[in-house]
């Protein structure tokens, strides 16, 4: 199976982005491949497809399904395994944060919950200790923020995304109304005062 061109430089395009970001070249491109097609493809489609050998696909596959990141489906009459993506762009966004979550953060975040607990020996480690301190109060935070980002439904997170600058710029809008708030207050104080 000869690819169409526009399908292939996506796929070429994607394994060497994958590497960029901590996949095999491999893995990203047999994903490239599933997220593109109109169909399941089963192991031998990929294999051909992508020039790549039977046993490269088959470890391909199990990474990206250890990802969550496949669907394996069977068809009728047909004994071998197909494989394809999620449709929704934003399910693909979720489990591969999520699951970077798990193998990344989590493991940090419990590392530095650890080394927090234990009592400093001398004023070097009290230092490590306060950076850890904010090293884990960020990852927290972020943790906490994507927590919250993953329960909205896609619609929202969308619309959400589409305000960028604008948040912040509600933001300071807020801030300013509190100081003004203070002042106001000071200034009825002070003329309750008199």
């Amino acid at each position: 199976m000869k690819l169409p061109s526009l399908i292939q430089t996506f796929v070429l395009h994607f394994g060497e982005m994958g590497s960029r970001w901590g996949i095999n070249r491999t893995v990203g491109q047999i994903y490239a491949l599933l997220y593109v097609s109109s169909k399941p493809l089963n192991a031998d489609e990929i294999a051909e497809a992508l020039s790549f050998s039977r046993s490269n696909v088959s470890m391909g596959l199990k990474e990206l399904q250890a990802w969550n990141l496949v669907r394996l489906q069977h068809l009728p009459n047909d004994r071998r395994e197909y494989f394809s993506t999620p449709d929704d762009v934003w399910t693909i966004f979720r489990t591969l944060a999520e699951e970077r979550r798990k193998r990344e953060l989590d493991p940090t975040l419990s590392l530095l919950r650890d080394a927090l607990i234990q009592q400093p020996a001398n004023d070097e480690e009290r230092h490590a200790q306060q950076r850890m301190q904010e090293m884990h109060d960020f990852m927290e935070l972020t943790t906490q923020w994507f927590d919250d980002v993953r329960r909205l439904d896609t619609r929202t997170l969308v619309q959400l995304m589409q305000l960028g600058a604008k948040a912040q710029k509600l933001l300071e809008m807020k801030n300013k109304l509190k100081i003004v708030g203070s002042r106001k207050g000071k200034e009825d104080a002070a003329a309750g005062d008199a």
